[in-house]
């Protein structure tokens, strides 16, 4: 995972705290609400140039940090 990505993540999980955030590490179990989905949502296109399809914004794609980061870094792959 990029550091940047999880550093980006940290204001939207308030139960993280100091704790490391690893590929399995639940999102929702750290803090993420469905309205924080949406920011944290617009905060990664803005911040790694992507657009998450709508058929990517589903449960299973916010669930861990690695899921969430495994659509961005494929995203960032695909030829614009």
């Amino acid at each position: 995972m990029d550091p940047e990505f999880t550093v980006m993540l940290r204001p939207f999980l308030k139960y993280a705290g100091d704790q490391e955030l690893t590929e399995s590490s639940r999102l929702r179990d750290l803090g993420l609400d469905s309205m924080q989905a949406i920011e944290l949502l617009f905060a990664v296109e803005d911040n790694f140039g992507v657009m998450i399809p709508d058929d990517k914004l589903v449960d299973s794609t916010f669930e861990t940090v690695g899921g969430l980061w495994a659509e961005v870094a494929q995203l960032r792959r695909e030829p614009s």
